[in-house]
């Protein structure tokens, strides 16, 4: 009688080993797991995009001003044509639908009210939807994910060039790009704006957050210094308290070779300090900071909340290292797919704001 309950705590202990084990195993491959649930399984090769948008049609934005060919005296006197980053998590499409609903909501909700809207009051906001490469390709060096992202330029491109015949009007203008979307702005500023001299003395400026750009051959000239015009400010930011993923981070990053997207090789990237307003390596210490935001959620066009002297920030080898925000609501939160993405917070929301508005001053002398 006495084996009975021998056994049974045997088993329990059994069972309670393999649910542990498997709980750890699933904790330690679980990137592994998301991974290769994002991944379409199919060579883009033989993938069928989904239809293209008609960018004259207001459906093709995200964001337009009502009266997109003629600007009111009330407007800013300056555009921005902005790129959103990865929205689309992805699974059997390398590229997103342009009606895809989740994404949508997620530039809406999150990435336009964090990263779009420090530029409200710098020019009228113009940002295409396009077929975006998931989110997967930004997680893996495949080929196919490589083409993706190079398919997702040709959308963005033809955007600005339909945005240049029918809304410029000869208007000075802003390129913010963000993750993704900097490294089609990035081409966007070879192609277009650098071969173009009537364009390039209309840029007031190209911001390329989250964005990796090689400093040894830059599409126009970095921005070093507050006030210049016709510059890209470019940077890729790390905790300090993480300072050893900076290297990994490089090591991944993809930059234009052309038509072609290479690994950055070991050669040395741009790193502007928007705390000083500066491509430098110069330290930026937390009583420089203006002002972060968590807008996400908040009402296009809302004023956020602003918290200041939360940050100190340096560039060292091409990263800019942040020190840790103080708020708690400036803190990666979500799910494992949230996580990788553009944070739901802008660290440089007032910041950004200041550099861009000094900038379309000293460019139309107002």
């Amino acid at each position: 009688m006495a084996q009975a309950p021998r056994r049974a705590r045997w088993l329990t202990m059994t069972i309670a080993g393999v649910l542990l084990f498997l709980g750890l195993a699933t904790v330690v491959f679980w990137d592994d797991v998301m991974r290769t649930t994002l991944d379409p399984k199919a060579p883009f090769q033989t993938y069928k995009p989904p239809p293209p948008p008609d960018y004259s049609q207001r459906a093709a934005w995200h964001l337009m001003p009502t009266t997109p060919e003629a600007a009111t005296a009330d407007q800013p006197k300056a555009d921005v044509f902005f790129v959103g980053p990865t929205t689309y998590n992805g699974g059997p499409n390398w590229n997103a639908p342009v009606t895809a609903a989740l994404a949508g909501e997620t530039f809406r909700r999150v990435m336009a009210p964090n990263y779009a809207g420090p530029f409200v009051r710098v020019g009228r906001i113009f940002a295409p939807k396009y077929r975006q490469a998931s989110l997967y390709t930004q997680l893996t060096l495949r080929e196919d994910a490589r083409d993706a992202r190079k398919f997702a330029y040709g959308d963005v491109a033809q955007a600005f060039d339909y945005y240049l015949a029918h809304d410029n009007a000869g208007r000075p203008f802003v390129i913010v790009g963000v993750e993704q979307g900097g490294t089609l702005a990035a081409r966007l500023l070879s192609e277009k704006v650098a071969a173009d001299e009537a364009l390039r003395q209309r840029l007031v400026a190209a911001y390329l957050i989250a964005t990796v750009v090689p400093a040894d051959h830059p599409p126009i000239p970095p921005c070093i210094q507050r006030g210049q015009t016709g510059c890209v400010a470019a940077w890729i930011a790390v905790p300090t308290n993480e300072s050893d993923r900076a290297k990994v981070v490089l090591d991944r990053a993809l930059v234009w070779n052309g038509a072609e997207l290479d690994n950055l090789q070991g050669r040395p990237a741009l790193c502007f300090n928007p705390l000083l307003g500066a491509t430098t390596e110069d330290f930026a210490p937390a009583r420089l900071h203006q002002g972060a935001a968590n807008a996400t959620g908040l009402e296009w066009g809302a004023r956020p909340a602003f918290l200041a002297r939360q940050i100190s920030a340096q560039c060292k080898n091409g990263v800019l290292l942040v020190s840790p925000p103080k708020s708690a609501s400036l803190q990666r939160s979500g799910t494992w797919t949230d996580r990788r993405m553009v944070p739901g917070y802008n660290l440089f929301y007032l910041d950004l704001e200041t550099d861009a508005l000094a900038r379309v001053s000293a460019l139309t002398g107002r």
